[in-house]
Order: structure tokens, then C-alpha cells, then sequence
């Protein structure tokens, strides 16, 4: 069965790459555009990982994820965090994300991570990024 990634970005050009990329490295993927009703999505999909866009309308990357954090049922599911803001490290740990990378990235390292995310489950604290 494939891995599933859920997307969560705004940007369609970084949307689009992202999917490509992802679906053609075997990977199940579902985009959202904004983080509204957030614990539905993910329910609805159940992914295997997260990756999410720190500017996501309307809550923003951070709010959405410590939603996410505070589920019983998706509190272990891994986050990959993702931003242009220099101070990406600390955006991720303040969301509660697992892992960062920071854009603009390179789409190999952005498929090594997500393959990590996948097979390590949710480490804890990530401090990976790119």
C-alpha cells in the first residue's frame, strides 16, 4: 500500500511541483489549500505524514498543527514544516512539527524527508532541515 502524504499549501506552483514529484516517487498525496476544519481532512484521509505550509490560510501552519497535536488520534502522526522565513527551526518547534525544511528546497531532499518521516513514525522534536 502506498504511503500517503497530506499537503497543506496555498501556493499552486509549489502545490503542483510537490504532488508531482511525491506521486511519482510512489506516494499517495491529497492537497488542501487552507487548514480550515483541519482534524476533518485529516481524518477523512489518514495520512501517513504531513506536510505543512507555515503561511496556510486561515489559521496558519502553526495553529493548524498544534491543532492536529492536540488529537488523541493523530497527536504521534508525523509534520514536516515547511517555510521561506529564515527561522524555520523555530516556526517547526513551535508548531509541535516533527521535521522542517525550508524553501525554497530541493525536491530530492523534500522526498528523503517525507520517505523518513514515513518510516520513522513521529521521533519527537525533529530538528532536520535543508
Amino acid at each position: 500500500m502506498k504511503e500517503r502524504v497530506l499537503i497543506f499549501v496555498d501556493d499552486n506552483d509549489i502545490l503542483e511541483v510537490c504532488t508531482i514529484v511525491l506521486e511519482s516517487n510512489g506516494f499517495e498525496v491529497l492537497t488542501h489549500k487552507n487548514c480550515e476544519e483541519i482534524l476533518d481532512k485529516v481524518s477523512a484521509f489518514m495520512p501517513d505524514v504531513i506536510l505543512m505550509d507555515n503561511r496556510i490560510p486561515p489559521l496558519g501552519g502553526i495553529r493548524a498543527s498544534q491543532e492536529i497535536r492536540t488529537s488523541i488520534a493523530f497527536k504521534d502522526l508525523p509534520i514536516v514544516f515547511f517555510s521561506a522565513n529564515r527561522d524555520v527551526a523555530g516556526l517547526a518547534k513551535e508548531a509541535g512539527a516533527d521535521y522542517f525544511i525550508e524553501k525554497p528546497f530541493d525536491l530530492d531532499d523534500l522526498v528523503d524527508l517525507i520517505n523518513k518521516a514515513c518510516d520513522d513514525g513521529a521521533p519527537g522534536e525533529g530538528e532536520i532541515g535543508f
